[in-house]
């Protein structure tokens, strides 16, 4: 069901206040069933049985973090205006002979975030006690650039600014959303607080409160590049990754018209995010690998319980298994290894071991 928020601040044509409809699954979520645990004064525990019922239909108004990630469509009439403006190209034209330029310069075709739009965002909604509370992605089944990027700011502002993550959100998700910003008009004088001293600037890249990018993390800032992404990342701790879609073939899969799959292999990108955020919190002391566990093992029946209405989440599943077989695998093996080490340590202290010449 989606509800229908009516402003009444009659706030200015083009800011957030003054947006006259806003689309609230974005705001406010309905209590999936499988409900994540919260935190005790003893620690995570799991939620009763009939949370599920008393939960339903409240605001979460615990949302600490957003966990979100963009997909995005080259923009054909700007590419013509910009790169081609004394050729007569459609749309579809400009984009492929801007993909094929862009092969034969770089190696790849991937259209820069200044040329492009938002066709998917996927957000995840997070308590600070890093409970998913909820996964929707943006002005479904439309998909609406503009829509998606109003939706995402205002979305961002009622929540009361909380910190957003992302991988390597700074070089490529963000900068799509706030070129977006300005070209549709839409004021966010909390996120470009440029007059702000420098370490409070919500654009600045240290300022980890308005936005963790997990790249940014695991490089030390830049310091190393992390080759692999997220895949790599995801795969180190034996999730999914990428699991038969990656972002070559969005644009490819837009002109298919199959903006859903797209859709849906952004709510993919952004669980991996979330177990990826899940574990940096055990690097830094904020969970223990117990708490994880639990949270990743109430994350996995929650998608369990939806994947009838998410076919993504059955496809992701799957993938998952294989990852839980293959580290179950490792382990056994690693605990084999284990074991015959430790036989060979005690031979050797055996054999070494000095001869008592008094009892011969």
């Amino acid at each position: 069901m989606t509800l229908v928020w009516k402003n009444c601040g009659g706030g200015p044509a083009g800011s957030l206040s003054g947006d006259p409809l806003f689309t609230l699954s974005f705001l406010i979520a309905e209590r999936p069933a499988g409900a994540l645990p919260s935190v005790s004064s003893n620690g995570l525990r799991h939620q009763p049985p009939d949370y599920d019922r008393k939960m339903k239909g409240k605001k979460m108004s615990d949302v600490r973090y957003l966990i979100f990630d963009v997909e995005a469509v080259g923009d054909g009439d700007l590419i013509q205006r910009v790169r081609y403006p004394d050729e007569e190209l459609t749309p579809r034209e400009a984009i492929e002979r801007y993909q094929a330029d862009l092969l034969e310069q770089t190696g790849r075709d991937v259209i820069p975030p200044t040329f492009v739009n938002p066709i998917s965002v996927a957000v995840a909604k997070v308590a600070a006690d890093f409970r998913m509370l909820d996964l929707t992605v943006l002005d479904p089944p439309h998909f609406r650039p503009e829509q998606i990027i109003r939706r995402f700011w205002q979305g961002w502002e009622h929540y009361g600014k909380p910190t957003f993550v992302t991988f390597n959100g700074r070089g490529y998700d963000l900068p799509v959303m706030e070129l977006g910003a300005f070209r549709h008009g839409i004021s966010l004088p909390a996120w470009f607080n440029v007059e702000s001293r420098s370490f409070e600037q919500a654009r600045n890249r240290y300022n980890i409160d308005r936005h963790l990018d997990l790249q940014d993390l695991f490089s030390n800032f830049s310091a190393m590049r992390v080759n692999g992404g997220l895949n790599l990342i995801s795969n180190l701790i034996y999730k999914p990754g990428k699991s038969g879609i990656d972002g070559s073939q969005v644009q490819g899969l837009y002109f298919d018209g199959q903006a859903d799959k797209i859709n849906d292999y952004c709510r993919c990108d952004v669980l991996d995010t979330y177990f990826v955020f899940l574990r940096s919190r055990v690097l830094i002391g904020r969970l223990s690998l117990e708490d994880e566990q639990i949270l990743v093992d109430d994350t996995r029946e929650m998608l369990k319980s939806q994947a009838d209405d998410h076919p993504a989440y059955e496809h992701y599943l799957e993938y998952w298994d294989r990852r839980m077989e293959q580290e179950a695998a490792a382990k056994a093996a690693s605990a084999e290894a284990d074991a015959t080490h430790q036989n060979e340590v005690t031979e050797d202290a055996e054999t070494l071991a000095p001869v008592d010449e008094s009892t011969e």
